[in-house]
C-alpha cells in the first residue's frame, strides 16, 4: 500500500556520497530515508572504480611478463582466458556489495525504496507509490556517460563503462572515442589483455594532467602498442561486418579506423533528467545542480554531493562532501567543501597522480612559482625494481608555499597523499624536506624533489664563503 513517510532526511542515489549519508544520518539518530532506482554502490561499485581497477590489475598480471627478463626470469607469454578476467572481476565487484547492500542499511536504520524519485514540491517526493516528506533532502545522483554529436552513433552498437565489463568476449580490436582518464586506463588494460587498441583524442590525452607527466603516459600506452591519435575529430561512425567503422578528421584530411567494437569516454554529465527539480526550486546549468560551498542548491532544504553537484567526479571527493552535507544539514554547522587540495590519480601504468595547481595551471594564473623535480631514475628503490621512468614535480611559491604537486610513476596513487597533507595543512617545502623518509623507499623521491628548492642557497657561493670564515675561527 502505498505510504506517506515523514523524514530528518531523505537522500535520492545510493551511490558513493548517498551511502555515505545515509549511514552517517542513521548512526547519529536521524530518520534517514534513501531512495535508489538502480543498483545499490552505484557507479563506483558497479561500473567505476571497482570494475576498472579489478580489470587493471589482471592486465597488469597479464604484462608482468614482458619485462621480467631484465631481472634474470624468463618467462613464456602469458595466455589470456577472458571468462577468467571476468570472474575475477565480478568476485571484487561481489566481495564489496554486502556494504554497500539494502539489508547492511536497513540493519542501521536507514529505510530504503527502491524506485524512481521525483520531486512534487519544495519539500516533498515520490519515489514509486510513496510520498516522502522531509525536513532535508540530499540529492545524490551522480553521474552519467556524455554521449558525443556523431553521424551514425545511434545506428551502431557502443560501449561506455557502464557496459565494458560485461561484454562475454574479448574485444579483437577495441576502438576509444576520448584519450582522459578512462579512456588511457581502459586501452591499456585492454591492449595488455591481448586487444589490439586504437585511442581518438580531440586534444592530447589527459589534457588537464601536467604536459610532462602525460607524456611519460603516452611513452607508456606506445610501448604496450595502444595506437594513440591526437589531434583528431570524430565526425561519423557506421556498422560494418564484425564491427564498427569511425571516420576521423586529422591535420586536414580524413581517415577511416575499424574495429570491433567501439567504447565512448568522452566524459560524464549529471543524472538530473528525472528528477523533476523546477518543482522543488532547484537550479540546474551543464556542470550540475547548482550549490554554494556548503552544497545548499538554490533550494536550501536540498543539498547536492557527489559528481552531481558539478565538481570534481571522484569518489573521494563523493565521501568528502558526505561529510560537508552532514554538518550542515544534521549540526546546522557552516562547514565548506575543500576545494584547493583535491587530488586525482589515474591508474595507468605507471601511474599519474595530481594536487592542487599544476606548472601550466599555475603560470596561467600569472603566479610567480618555482617548479623542483626528482625524477624516478635517481632512486635506489625504483632502480631496485626497473621501474626509472617517472618523476615528482612540485609547484611553489619563491617562499617555499606549495601550489601543486605532480607525480608519474609507479605507485602514484600513493604518493601523492603527503602533498595532499602539504596543500590541505598549509606546509611549506621546509617541512616536507625535512622529514626522515626511510630507506630505500619511493617516498624519498618526493623528499628529495623538496630539498632541491633549498639546493641552490644551501649549496651556493655564499654558503661556501660562510663555512670558509667559520672554519677559521678556534
Amino acid at each position: 500500500m502505498p505510504e506517506r513517510i515523514e523524514a530528518d532526511l531523505c537522500i535520492i542515489g545510493a551511490g558513493s556520497a548517498g551511502l555515505s549519508v545515509a549511514a552517517g544520518a542513521a548512526q547519529m539518530g536521524a530518520r534517514a530515508v534513501l531512495i535508489e532506482r538502480g543498483l545499490m554502490g552505484g557507479d563506483c561499485l558497479n561500473f567505476g572504480c571497482v570494475p576498472s581497477k579489478a580489470l587493471l590489475a589482471a592486465a597488469k598480471a597479464a604484462a608482468s611478463w614482458r619485462d621480467s627478463a631484465g631481472f634474470g626470469i624468463h618467462a613464456l607469454p602469458s595466455q589470456m582466458d577472458w571468462n577468467g578476467v571476468r570472474a575475477h572481476v565480478a568476485s571484487v565487484i561481489a566481495a564489496i556489495a554486502p556494504h554497500d547492500s539494502v539489508e547492511r542499511f536497513e540493519g542501521l536504520g536507514v529505510r530504503v525504496i527502491k524506485a524512481e524519485a521525483r520531486f512534487t514540491g519544495p519539500d516533498t517526493l515520490t519515489a514509486g507509490a510513496d510520498t516522502v516528506r522531509a525536513r532535508r533532502f540530499v540529492i545524490a545522483t551522480g553521474s552519467e556517460p556524455m554521449l558525443p554529436s556523431m553521424a551514425g552513433l545511434d545506428q551502431v552498437p557502443f560501449l561506455t563503462n557502464e557496459t565494458v565489463f560485461s561484454i562475454e568476449t574479448a574485444p579483437r580490436h577495441l576502438l576509444v572515442l576520448g584519450g582522459g582518464p578512462i579512456g588511457c586506463e581502459l586501452a591499456q588494460a585492454h591492449r595488455r589483455l591481448g586487444a589490439e587498441v586504437t585511442v581518438i583524442e580531440m586534444q592530447r590525452i589527459l589534457p588537464k594532467d601536467d604536459e610532462d607527466a602525460t607524456s611519460v603516459i603516452r611513452h607508456s600506452l606506445l610501448r604496450d602498442g595502444v595506437r594513440v591519435i591526437e589531434g583528431a575529430k570524430a565526425v561519423g561512425v557506421e556498422g560494418i561486418e564484425r564491427g564498427v567503422m569511425v571516420e576521423i578528421e586529422l591535420n586536414g584530411s580524413r581517415e577511416r579506423l575499424s574495429g570491433s567494437h567501439l567504447l565512448i569516454a568522452v566524459g560524464r554529465k549529471p543524472s538530473v533528467a528525472k528528477l523533476n527539480l523546477e518543482a522543488a526550486g532547484v537550479a540546474v546549468d551543464k556542470s550540475g545542480i547548482r550549490v554554494d560551498d556548503r552544497l545548499r542548491s538554490t533550494n536550501h532544504r536540498i543539498y547536492a554531493a557527489g559528481d552531481v553537484s558539478g565538481g570534481p567526479q571522484f569518489t573521494h571527493m563523493a565521501g568528502h562532501e558526505a561529510g560537508i552535507v552532514l554538518r550542515n544539514a544534521l549540526f546546522r554547522l557552516p562547514a565548506k567543501v575543500e576545494r584547493r587540495a583535491v587530488p586525482w590519480v589515474t591508474y595507468t601504468d605507471p601511474e599519474l597522480a595530481q594536487v592542487g595547481l599544476t606548472e601550466a595551471a599555475a603560470r596561467a594564473q600569472g603566479e610567480d612559482v618555482v617548479c623542483v623535480r626528482s625524477d624516478y631514475g635517481e632512486s635506489d628503490r625504483a632502480r631496485a625494481e626497473r621501474a626509472g621512468d617517472g618523476f615528482v614535480k612540485v609547484v611553489a611559491t619563491r617562499r617555499g608555499a606549495v601550489l601543486g604537486a605532480t607525480i608519474v610513476g609507479r605507485n602514484a596513487g600513493e604518493l601523492i597523499l603527503p602533498w595532499v597533507l602539504a596543500m590541505q595543512h598549509r606546509l611549506g617545502l621546509r617541512a616536507m624536506a625535512s622529514v626522515i623518509a626511510p630507506y630505500p623507499t619511493l617516498g624519498e623521491i618526493g623528499k628529495r624533489a623538496a630539498g632541491n628548492f633549498f639546493a641552490p642557497r644551501l649549496f651556493g657561493a655564499g654558503t661556501r664563503r660562510l663555512v670558509r670564515l667559520l672554519q677559521r675561527l678556534p
